[in-house]
């Protein structure tokens, strides 16, 4: 049973509608998941508490989320209903030009984020707040849950190693909200938009989404349910190296595996690991696209045994340090490009620093490397403070 009753923003602002809702000239960046409670989608509900849709602006995957990842890239289109355009973020552009913007003077924002940050919705938001800077256009972030709670987990971004999976200097498991988000890349980040946060009512930084109330509305292709987003933050790293993380298979992020793989022999070494909140089950299964496509993978299912526990950042570290230690001749690293960066190893963009691959290719202790980073976490924390919004 739910033990908190959301109310998402979209709906605190349909049911309350402030003064400026129909006397302004509004864009929405949103997609197909952005729904109440009641899956209504937003763009309809905000229209009918009387506001006036100008355009759409849509994120990674599409605004009907149809795309697939890394560098699949979404055109403008036309919204049929509304009879109004989309814009794609994530295209020729990935960030909105002046003269879109000054095409409305509100942006409303309302995307479900999965509290990870190479998850690409923090990072459009951060850039239409960056351009509503110099427009002077309002930002309006309809806020939803993080369905992973208020926890944080891994290492900040170094400067050197920002792309568009790691803008700002937040953690893997970034803890917050994209309301609070919005106000860190604000306030933290020095991008003085006007802001506001039509805030949720019921929502706690412990609540993990089973405790909302709410229907799992998928934000993303491969994003089917909470605990691919709980599972996300570690098995996303998978995406720089040849070992197949699911994609391509009714699972994924909950599956990781390649031909080379010998179950017994991995889940022979991982038992002297401390994998913390899951359990791991050998299985085979074929990829119909993406790496291995047709081919059979032999690896494992991840199964959240504890979601309290888990720390899905750590697990992540773990099995590639595993799987580099066991396959070295067979594993590697892929190579760029990855989400428009041209130089650097897709691994180390993920992980926002690079010297942390090198420490895991010498074979440096996971908890050794959590402890190194633990100090820029507990600041982070702290700078992230005058941002939340919730308890």
């Amino acid at each position: 049973m739910p033990e908190f009753g959301v109310k998402l923003g979209c709906e605190a602002l349909v049911d309350n509608p402030p003064a400026w809702l129909g006397s302004k000239r509004l864009g929405l960046l949103a997609n197909q998941a952005s729904v109440t409670r009641s899956f209504e989608h937003v763009s309809p509900a905000v229209t009918r508490a009387g506001g006036k849709l100008a355009c759409l602006f849509s994120p990674q995957h599409g605004f009907y989320m149809e795309k697939q990842a890394n560098m699949i890239e979404s055109c403008d289109g036309w919204e049929p209903n509304l009879n109004i355009p989309v814009y794609s973020l994530y295209g020729s552009l990935r960030q909105p030009t002046v003269e879109m913007l000054e095409r409305v003077d509100v942006l409303l924002v309302d995307l479900q984020d999965v509290g990870t940050r190479v998850y690409t919705y923090g990072t459009t938001m951060g850039l239409c707040m960056e351009t509503a800077a110099r427009t002077g256009t309002k930002i309006v972030v309809l806020d939803r849950p993080n369905p992973i709670g208020g926890d944080v987990e891994g290492n900040l971004v170094r400067e050197d190693h920002t792309s568009f999976v790691g803008r700002y200097p937040i953690p893997m498991r970034h803890g917050l909200t994209m309301g609070e988000l919005a106000r860190f890349i604000a306030g933290r980040c020095g991008v003085g938009c006007d802001l506001e946060v039509v805030r949720m009512q019921g929502w706690k930084r412990s609540c993990k989404f089973p405790q909302t109330g709410l229907h799992w509305a998928f934000p993303s292709p491969n994003m089917q349910s909470w605990e691919t987003a709980l599972l996300y933050p570690g098995m996303v790293l998978f995406e720089g190296t040849n070992i197949s993380e699911g994609r391509g298979t009714t699972l994924p992020f909950h599956l990781f595996g390649a031909p080379f793989i010998d179950p017994l022999e991995l889940g022979e070494y991982l038992s002297r690991r401390n994998l913390e909140g899951v359990a791991l089950r050998p299985v085979s299964f074929q990829p119909v696209f993406d790496k291995w496509a047709g081919e059979t993978c032999y690896g494992f299912q991840i199964h959240i045994t504890q979601p309290e526990t888990i720390r899905p950042y750590r697990l992540g570290l773990l099995l590639l340090q595993a799987l580099r230690r066991l396959y070295g001749d067979r594993f590697r690293w892929l190579s760029p490009p990855y989400e428009y960066e041209m130089e650097k190893l897709p691994i180390d963009i993920l992980i926002g620093d690079g010297g942390i691959r090198q420490r895991l290719e010498e074979g440096t202790d996971v908890d050794d490397l959590e402890r190194s980073w633990e100090k820029n976490l507990l600041e982070y924390c702290d700078d992230c403070r005058p941002c939340l919004l919730y308890e």
